[in-house]
């Protein structure tokens, strides 16, 4: 069973995170089974064909409304040793409900059954009383049974350690395999005192590699919407005039341009007949349409994104009120939406989207920032 996401619901205006996976279901007793979706929700909605909750998902299950695996699939064969296997306990709709049931702690950023034993471990090493030998073991079958060769996240050992030490001196682990010795408890207990020695250092060498990462969450994402104005531009335009289309007239390479897009598609042209056009265009936009018409430079691909830069530097160093409104944004990551450039410049989300516009935009405030940080005598 793997489960997939995000995916989310709108309530009230208010956004309700999910996550979910396949799940076999079936119309009514007797009719064939098919694959479907099953949605898990951070307030414990859940949705598979109509609306529910984890008692109503427990109902379909004993039905057989639904099911986990395929009804059709005849089961894996018996294992010879359960010490010796290293097959995960079958999927059964008990231990899918736990699972569904730590989807729905881990949406609302709440410790899971698997989380709540690592706990229960780190406990036991602290006091390894028999109270807390039982309290780890309680923890450890509460996880699922199907997720508990994957607790301790070792793909060689698996859940071993744990079922060592839950099993009492003198006893087979599993009932078929080795029998436990004081030793053996001490084995597990160095080997997670190893793993948090490794946890520690590695920590460490995070703290030293990722040392200039900011201490605390940055601004929201600002969104640059693209929009039109027929009557032009208002008197505050605000955030617009972040925008490539906002008419600033600048001045790269010797020639003078009313906005970014009339410099952008101008050098872009390989005939010099169509860079004049372009740059005596009415608009930003009419400078797109006929940019977008002309014949590029063989090499246009490999240089725009310096020269979008460098139109951008000479905007914002050229027009210190606009550089003003570009550095008030702070750390925002800044998203550049639109539908008249292309998924290169803009956020599209569904994948395409490279958004080189906002990214630009991020790179020439922090230059702009650094200016004025770095200016002698400030």
């Amino acid at each position: 069973m793997t489960w997939r996401g995000p995916t989310y619901r709108m309530v009230d205006g208010e956004r309700i995170d999910g996550t979910w996976c396949h799940i076999w279901r079936c119309y009514q007793p007797g009719s064939e089974y098919y694959l479907d979706d099953l949605i898990v929700f951070a307030d414990g909605a859940i949705t598979c064909g109509e609306r529910t909750d984890l008692a109503g998902l427990e109902k379909m299950l004993a039905t057989g409304q639904l099911a986990v695996t395929n009804p059709e699939t005849p089961p894996l064969p018996d294992q010879s040793s359960k010490w010796a296997s290293r097959r995960s306990e079958a999927l059964t709709p008990e231990g899918f409900l736990l699972d569904v049931a730590d989807r729905i702690e881990a949406l609302n950023e709440r410790p899971t059954a698997g989380q709540r034993c690592r706990d229960a471990i780190q406990r036991f090493q602290q006091d390894p009383a028999e109270s807390n030998r039982e309290l780890l073991r309680a923890a450890y079958l509460a996880v699922p049974p199907h997720l508990r060769i994957y607790v301790l996240g070792d793909m060689d050992r698996q859940d071993r350690p744990l079922r060592i030490l839950l099993t009492k001196l003198g006893e087979a682990v599993d009932g078929d395999g080795p029998v436990v010795t004081a030793q053996m408890h001490q084995d597990v207990l160095d080997y997670f005192a190893r793993g948090d020695e490794g946890v520690r250092s590695e920590q460490e060498r995070r703290a030293i590699q990722h040392a200039d990462d900011p201490s605390e969450p940055g601004r929201p994402t600002l969104v640059s919407h693209e929009t039109v104005y027929p009557q032009g531009w208002p008197e505050q335009p605000g955030l617009f005039v972040l925008r490539n289309e906002y008419p600033a007239q600048i001045v790269f390479g010797g020639d003078s341009y009313a906005s970014v897009l009339h410099g952008y598609w101008a050098l872009s042209a390989a005939d010099a007949s169509d860079r004049s056009r372009i740059r005596d265009a009415a608009s930003g936009r009419e400078a797109q349409d006929l940019g977008g018409r002309a014949l590029h430079r063989s090499d246009w691909p490999d240089i725009r994104l310096a020269v979008m830069a460098e139109l951008l530097r000479a905007k914002f160093t050229q027009h210190p009120e606009l550089a003003r409104v570009l550095v008030s944004t702070g750390d925002a990551r800044i998203s550049y939406t639109g539908l008249s450039d292309s998924p290169f410049w803009r956020d599209v989300h569904d994948g395409r989207g490279r958004n080189w516009m906002g990214r630009l935009l991020e790179l020439t405030r922090s230059e702009l920032v650094a200016q004025q940080l770095l200016r002698p005598g400030s």
